[in-house]
């Protein structure tokens, strides 16, 4: 699959965007070489398997501008690096414990000229602040994920749908969100055509707070 994709589902690009999209290939082919943050598998199938499986969450809503999103366990930028493109205007905090990911994703980043991503090499638990929503890909089963992110989302809510945890996951999830009677499930297929994504899922879990 190549970028051509990516404008095809979201044709609204400018061309900044549109141009960051097209860099973001050489950039991690380039720093995977250095620091192995990509499988090699996944490198050649980079605008598939984690650039449009990022921007599952922009399918299912979007974000207000002004808003501030937290990627936990962001691992080589992802989601978080796809939607900061996506979405200029709003504000990305990048969490990841192991310093080469945050390494390459401030390359990227960099490389990018993006200015709303602030990267971070701790663990969240130790992270100050609070946010409208938390993103991630499956870095834990919810109840652990849960656990770490306790406190961070904001209780007031400025968009469409509750402030909460924004979380793509693949595979049967029934056991794992079994105590989480809000937790609503989306099928990428939903929104994407391409293989890949029979098994993907997005899991809105709000928080228990109400809005507004």
């Amino acid at each position: 699959m190549t970028v051509e994709t990516i404008f095809e589902y979201f044709p609204n690009l400018s061309e900044n965007q549109k141009e960051q999209f097209k860099k973001l290939e050489e950039l991690y082919k380039d720093w995977n070489q250095k620091i192995n943050v990509v499988s090699r598998k996944d490198i050649d199938e980079l605008y598939l398997r984690h650039v449009l499986h990022s921007l599952g969450i922009a399918k299912f809503t979007s974000f207000n501008n002004g808003a501030s999103i937290l990627d936990v366990g962001t691992g080589g930028g992802f989601p978080g690096i796809p939607l900061a493109i996506l979405y200029p205007d709003v504000h990305f905090t990048l969490v990841d414990s192991i310093a080469k990911k945050i390494k390459v994703v401030n390359e990227v980043v960099e490389g990018l000229q993006l200015t709303n991503v602030t990267t971070i090499n701790k663990r969240v638990e130790e992270i100050p602040g609070q946010f409208d929503f938390i993103v991630s890909r499956a870095v834990a089963a919810m109840p652990t994920f849960v656990h770490w992110v306790k406190g961070k989302i904001k209780k007031v809510s400025q968009h469409d749908i509750r402030n909460g945890i924004l979380y793509l996951k693949g595979g049967n999830l029934e056991e794992e969100l079994k105590d989480y009677r809000t937790a609503q499930i989306y099928e990428l297929t939903k929104y994407f055509k391409e293989d890949f994504f029979e098994t993907k899922k997005l899991v809105y879990l709000p928080q228990k707070y109400t809005g507004k």
